[in-house]
């Protein structure tokens, strides 16, 4: 019932009202269909028998209305069930999208994208449809199973004990294959998580795919995961399609054990025609109930997984909140400076894996630091401590002065803007997408952004300018315009604190130089932290940090590094060394 409850959370009251009253239509039909043998019993052995044809007749149409009246409640039950059961699936999808929105990145990190696919899609699904059995079904067949045994102990209690023998017969066979299926149904979602992965995974890198010539082999990949996912549901089907058969054995059973002894019992005049005839009906309608119960219970072991894989989300402690709502930590940073104060830092909160360690750094606000070190050096890492994407595991990051877990989430980030270093743009147009930065912001505000990218001039040459369609990913534009279009996106935010993780990397050294001299004229006031691996887009910096194996190895201008950090002075003279002056500003 507990998980039920968490399932049907904030569910909208008309769907709780559709819930509620698609079953107790359901009761409605089962008793006419359960009244509907009866009649026909004493029409055979009352009006045949006798030869009366008004009786029949009346008592026929009896029969009719209680058949019509059942079908409408059928009809008005399956429109409440399907209402209640869509109104409950997209209740679940939202639930399930808006706490993957609030998930922090380490809580991201433990589910993969393929595995929330899955379970936002076909495990909703499943669930869906088993709230929908649960709604018809899980009423009607065991009220049915109640009235119809009741009817047939009221026509004949001696032969109803055959009832007794049948159902053993099929809730012992059912209740073993329940038990083997679920483990067996637990891998098969394991591996459409796999198969969802694997078409993703393709999709994303299909340029790499085609320009590697890798076609064939990647689908021989998903050959291999397509199948393994198809022995595995086999495995599981195999069991449950037992069901079937084990349910008609049993029914034609009964229904030739009724047969003989409801036939003795005519012959010796302790039964009537109409009554074996009804009692069969009756028989009918209990092993069909049985059959709907097995079926719920299928539908349950398969959902059970679905649940199961839900409930992982739903239950998942977000471990990044805001803090309590009070007029101080609503206000925003006061400028754009930061602090780091002895800063170690683990994705999986153990100290003996941390990434960053001992980290300390002052930055004044306006000015414009660089960020230099190999790969692997947790740069990156480092300014995702800033806006708070991750917290820290010792130490304290400040912002405008205060500790930045002492800020609501939304008042700090509105403060920082961050051009990741994978750039991510979203199908609509590139004007949709530069007001994700800013979306109040006017048409003069969004060209000169774009003009401060240098991201103006092939925006204007498209024949529809910046309403020109972008497509998923931004796929009809090149990787240098992606990153100029996502610098323009961050810059119409107005930040305190803009963040550039290597983000002119497929820019040519002149506009990389002039989007450069463009921020520090354009912004003396923001905090601009450049990571890059080119020493030429950090060597203007009024500060610069060198970090190797999540530690600040050295720090000054690039005048003074040049004297002091071999690291620096190595990677340097590996890039600029003789290649003359490459940091031409272009003219716009």
């Amino acid at each position: 019932m507990s998980v039920i409850k968490k399932l049907m959370q904030g569910l909208e009251k008309k769907y709780k009202t559709a819930t509620v009253v698609a079953p107790l239509t359901i009761m409605g039909e089962v008793l006419l269909e359960v009244l509907i043998p009866l009649i026909m019993a004493r029409i055979i052995d009352v009006g045949i028998a006798n030869s009366d044809v008004g009786y029949v007749v009346k008592v026929g149409g009896l029969m009719v209305g209680a058949a019509l009246l059942s079908l409408a409640f059928g009809c008005i039950a399956a429109r409440f069930a399907a209402v209640a059961a869509f109104g409950f699936s997209r209740n679940l999808r939202r639930r399930l999208f808006n706490k993957v929105q609030d998930f922090s990145f380490g809580n991201v990190d433990k589910f993969s994208t393929a595995s929330l696919v899955t379970r936002l899609t076909t495990d909703v699904t499943n669930v869906q449809n088993t709230f929908q059995m649960i709604v018809r079904m899980c009423f009607r067949a065991p009220f049915m199973f109640v009235s119809a045994i009741v009817m047939g102990f009221y026509m004949n209690s001696r032969l109803a004990l055959v009832f007794l023998v049948c159902i053993p017969l099929i809730a012992i066979p059912v209740g073993l294959i329940m038990v083997k299926t679920f483990p067996r149904f637990q891998k098969m979602f394991k591996k459409y998580d796999a198969l969802n992965a694997a078409v993703q995974e393709n999709l994303i890198g299909i340029r790499a795919v085609k320009a590697f010539v890798r076609e064939e082999h990647e689908k021989e990949k998903f050959d291999k995961t397509a199948d393994d996912l198809r022995k595995l549901q086999v495995n599981a089907e195999k069991l449950v399609v037992l069901n079937g058969p084990i349910m008609m054995l049993v029914t034609y059973l009964g229904v030739i054990a009724v047969l003989w002894f409801g036939g003795n019992m005519i012959i010796v005049g302790d039964m009537q025609t109409g009554e074996l005839i009804s009692f069969i009906t009756y028989l009918t309608q209990i092993l069909m109930s049985l059959m709907m119960i097995s079926m719920i219970f299928v539908m349950l072991n398969i959902s059970r997984a679905s649940v199961q894989r839900i409930c992982e989300v739903i239950d998942e402690e977000i471990d990044l909140t805001s803090p309590a709502a009070t007029a101080e930590s609503a206000v925003p940073p006061a400028d754009g400076s930061i602090k780091f104060k002895n800063v170690s830092f683990s994705y999986d909160k153990n100290p003996d894996t941390a990434v960053l360690r001992d980290v300390n750094l002052e930055i004044p606000s306006g000015a414009v630091v660089g960020i230099i070190g190999g790969t692997g050096s947790s740069k990156t890492t480092l300014v995702h401590l800033i806006p708070r994407l991750y917290d820290v595991l010792d130490g304290s990051v400040e912002v405008g002065g205060r500790d930045v877990r002492s800020y609501e989430l939304d008042a700090l980030r509105s403060s920082i803007s961050m051009v990741l270093q994978k750039n991510v743009l979203f199908t609509g147009t590139i004007e949709e997408n530069l007001r994700w930065g800013n979306p109040n912001a006017t048409d003069e505000e969004v060209k000169a952004a774009c003009v401060a990218a240098c991201a103006d001039r092939f925006i204007s040459s498209f024949p529809d300018g910046y309403k020109t369609v972008l497509g998923q990913g931004g796929v009809n534009v090149s990787g240098g315009q992606k990153q100029r279009l996502c610098i323009a996106r961050a810059l119409l935010k107005k930040p305190k604190i803009l963040i550039l993780d290597d983000s002119t990397s497929a820019v040519d050294t002149a506009t990389d130089a002039s989007i450069r001299k463009t921020l520090r004229e354009s912004l003396p006031d923001t905090t601009k932290i450049i990571i890059a691996q080119r020493v030429a887009s950090v060597k203007d910096a009024d500060i610069i940090f060198v970090l190797d194996e999540g530690k600040i190895l050295d720090s000054g201008t690039h005048d003074s590094l040049l004297k002091t950090s071999e690291i620096y002075r190595e990677v340097y003279e590996s890039q600029l060394k003789g290649s003359g002056d490459m940091d031409k500003v272009e003219e716009d």
